[in-house]
């Protein structure tokens, strides 16, 4: 059979698992024909497991697809291939593990299914691509090649990464410790000629004055240019575009005409920076429950109310602000209407702006031990008069609110997941650098095996989540991928942790010095499980939901 031919039939066994599992949980949390929340959250350490399990089987999917064209171009081949192999296998270990060690969780059916993956010729396969000696060799490319493996982009997609790894590497990295230890504002500079660049016009069509093309959107220049910026600072460059991607998003979905004519060229230019207000001190992912509020006075609407974690609001001209124009609270995420706030800009951490009319909006900047340069703020909205055209949609926007968020922050997650993928890529490049650098007992720790077992994960890890990472971004081009944006996003999130940890730990105590980057990596890693749907959220509510829904759908 070969080792190749025995992992995908170990995958397709530890995949029917799960699709077993997932059948279980269905019927454990059915009620009246649909998933229960209530009863899902009974089951909630099963479904958050099987979520990361299938996020893992399509990381490893995409990562042997990936493989498989870069077979039939004859280019790298056989080094794509063996990591492929190994995360092929250590995701059936996975599995095998996490369900055979609660049969009870799982029930009857995948207990039965994981018990053939104990079987030769599967099991040998899956031990056989997890022998040391197979880290050791990928290790030994790796130092060979200088680099983790083959992105697969085409000639135009090359050159843009090019473009953009440039301009992180001589613009970006120079300020980046600067602005991380002494929690300084991005520099004027950086956004200046990101926006010649035309940077901020990559998610707008070009009737907009954008990039995108009119006909088709092109998610995949979105992610190729978040990640090379991520990789030179997450928070100086890397979440720049997030925030006008979010906003112009909503708009295209839910905007009038005269709402986009007038901000989405200006977004476009770089003229306008946006920043989104939608988390609330009470109230993160659990929208329904915001109190923020919109009310019509003469003129417009007045905001009051608290907004948190607002991202760049001191900087922005534009605040999306996600508020409640229904006073009743029983109509949850459909009393929601969204609006743009426009104000000056302002440096520091501290801000106020007080209206002729007596409404105020003021900022706070939260500390954070990492994510430095944009400064995330607390702001408190008093009586705060916004005109009748900043409710996005107009009238037929009201209550609408909910969904145009959710359009944008689709878009948010899939380049949560290509921000990770930069910062892991930077944390893989520093630890293989040094590596080969620091010397113990005589020689370079790259050398001794247990390192070479991490740099070859490490490597193996971000290839998986940068090529599920890119067929996210080809399904959001044809309409499709919101639950497959949000998986990424809890699968790149999860182990860019691991790869900045090690990343760290190669360094010993160097990587706790501030004067190596891989400290600011780590900090700077903590926050993707956070921001743009919390881990658990995303997970429960979304990830899992939609796996057990269409298990139940399969099973009707």
């Amino acid at each position: 059979m070969g080792i190749t031919g025995g992992l995908d039939e170990a995958l397709r066994a530890a995949e029917s698992a799960c699709r077993e599992a997932l059948a279980h949980l269905a019927r454990l949390t059915a009620k009246n024909g649909e998933v229960s929340n209530q009863e899902l959250d009974r089951h909630q350490i099963a479904a958050y497991d099987l979520a990361f399990l299938m996020a893992e089987l399509h990381a490893t999917g995409h990562l042997r697809r990936h493989a498989g064209r870069l077979r039939e171009l004859r280019a790298d081949g056989n080094f794509e291939t063996a990591m492929a192999d190994t995360m092929a296998a250590e995701t059936v270990h996975d599995i095998r593990s996490k369900l055979s060690g609660r049969p009870q969780s799982f029930g009857p059916a995948a207990a039965k299914a994981i018990d053939e993956l104990s079987k030769a010729p599967l099991s040998s396969a899956v031990a056989e691509a997890q022998d040391p000696s197979r880290y050791t060799a990928l290790a030994i490319e790796i130092r060979r090649r200088g680099d983790g493996g083959t992105y697969g982009l085409s000639e135009e997609q090359q050159l843009m990464r090019d473009s953009f790894r440039r301009f992180a590497e001589t613009k970006v990295r120079p300020v980046a410790e600067k602005t991380h230890r002494e929690d300084h504002l991005i520099p004027e500079s950086i956004i200046a000629e990101l926006s010649e660049m035309g940077c901020f016009g990559l998610s707008i069509p070009q009737r907009f004055g954008g990039f995108q093309s009119d006909e088709k959107p092109d998610n995949m220049g979105m992610v190729i240019v978040t990640e090379e910026l991520s990789r030179g600072s997450l928070g100086v460059a890397g979440s720049l575009i997030t925030r006008p991607e979010i906003l112009a998003k909503a708009l295209l979905k839910g905007g009038t005409a005269e709402q986009k004519e007038k901000w989405l060229p200006q977004m476009a230019a770089g003229k306008k920076m946006v920043a989104v207000g939608v988390t609330e001190p009470d109230f993160g992912s659990d929208v329904a429950g915001m109190k923020c509020s919109a009310t019509r006075a003469k003129g417009g609407w007045l905001l009051d109310g608290a907004k948190t974690w607002c991202t760049f609001a001191g900087r922005a001209e534009l605040i999306m602000v996600l508020a409640r124009t229904d006073p009743d609270l029983s109509k949850k995420h459909r009393g929601l209407s969204v609006f743009v706030v426009e104000k000056p800009p302002f440096e520091g951490h501290n801000f106020e702006h007080r209206q002729e009319g007596g409404g105020r909006l003021a900022g706070r900047a939260i500390g954070t031990i990492g994510y430095r340069g944009m400064h995330s703020y607390e702001l408190h909205f008093e009586n705060f008069l916004v005109p009748e055209d900043a409710l996005v949609g107009g009238e037929q926007g009201l209550g609408k609110g909910f969904y145009l968020q959710m359009e944008g922050f689709a878009g948010g997650r899939l380049q949560t997941a290509a921000r990770a993928n930069g910062v892991m890529q930077a944390a893989f490049e520093k630890a293989l650098a040094y590596a080969q650098e620091r010397k113990v007992f005589g020689r370079p720790i790259l050398d001794f095996p247990l390192t070479q077992h991490k740099l070859a994960r490490m490597a193996m890890l971000i290839q998986a989540s940068r090529q599920f990472t890119y067929a996210v971004a080809r399904m959001f081009d044809e309409g499709k991928g919101q639950m497959e944006g949000s998986t990424v996003k809890f699968f790149a999130s999860k182990i860019a942790e691991w790869v900045c940890r090690e990343a760290m730990q190669i360094h010993g105590g160097m990587g706790y010095a501030e004067e190596y980057d891989v400290s600011r990596y780590f900090v700077d890693a903590r926050v993707f499980s956070i921001f743009e749907g919390a881990e658990e959220v995303l997970a429960l509510r979304v990830v899992a939901r939609s796996l057990i829904e269409q298990a139940a759908k399969e099973a009707a």
